[in-house]
């Protein structure tokens, strides 16, 4: 499998992407790595990159975009910030991205037993990591069920991951409130943004379409 090319980005359809990212995910979950030599794509991008996807994900370990879609030198944007949100630096690099390079779809990926959500479950406090986690707890807030406090924590894993699965839609809402060049491209069907939750169970995706 070559790198991508100017000519091969071009061809690619939004949903194109899209289904290029589900087959490589489902390789994956089978142990399965597509025929690319990365050295030879090394080469082959030494002069140009035209990836066809902006993932915008977070830093946990166990969450590498190019890993779990089975994805090669040049495939695709990675975006990776703990709690898998936008900022006007992130909006930057997506436009970048985008309108200047090329890409055809940004996900927002957000996964289960999120660390990050989790200490926003929990309000924890620690230096920096105080202020960050404030980008998340809207999610927090979003999610109504259980009511009982007590329930609201980190300790009730299926909270959190309700909380993760918000906190994708409120970034997809936030890009496209927040950046004037992605909601064009996307309102003029340029551009697809769509969320997804990766499993760390199993190592698969769902995507939101």
């Amino acid at each position: 499998m070559n790198a991508q090319t100017k000519e091969s980005q071009n061809n690619i359809t939004p949903q194109m992407s899209i289904d290029i990212l589900k087959q490589g995910n489902l390789r994956f979950q089978k142990n399965i790595k597509a025929d690319r030599n990365l050295i030879e794509q090394v080469t082959e991008t030494s002069t140009g990159q035209f990836p066809f996807a902006t993932i915008l994900s977070c830093i946990d370990s166990r969450v590498s975009s190019e890993l779990i879609f089975d994805q090669g030198i040049g495939d695709i944007f990675s975006v990776r910030i703990a709690g898998n949100f936008v900022n006007d630096d992130i909006l930057g690099s997506m436009e970048f991205a985008c309108k200047l390079a090329g890409t055809k779809l940004i996900v927002v990926l957000g996964h289960t037993a999120c660390g990050a959500v989790k200490g926003a479950c929990d309000d924890a406090k620690l230096g920096k990591l105080t202020g960050m986690l404030e980008k998340i707890k809207p999610a927090v807030k979003a999610v109504k069920t259980p009511e009982d406090n007590s329930l609201r924590n980190s300790s009730n894993i299926d909270f959190v991951n309700k909380v993760a699965k918000e906190n994708v839609h409120l970034t997809i809402e936030a890009i496209l409130r927040e950046s004037d060049v992605l909601k064009e491209m996307h309102d003029s069907k340029e551009l697809k943004i769509v969320g997804g939750m990766y499993r760390i169970q199993d190592g698969g995706v769902e995507f939101f379409e």
